[in-house]
């Protein structure tokens, strides 16, 4: 795991944590404040644990038939 993606996935969940606890304490801005925390938290979780982003892609090489002429 790649420290970016560990920092940026901490980050995207702990803010999203925070702003689904707001929530709860903030009575006019309830479902504006979880509509902004829970994708956020998610969006997080799937960061910090995508593994596809670790895995290095074989690139092929192509052989170019020909040349000059």
């Amino acid at each position: 795991m790649k420290l970016s993606q560990l920092l940026t996935g901490m980050i995207f969940i702990l803010f999203g944590i925070f702003l689904i606890i707001i929530s709860f304490f903030v009575k006019e801005a309830f479902w504006a404040i979880l509509i902004y925390g829970i994708p956020i938290f998610i969006v997080g979780f799937f960061i910090l644990f995508n593994k596809k982003e670790d895995e290095i892609e074989q690139i092929k090489k192509i052989k170019h038939k020909g040349g000059k002429k």
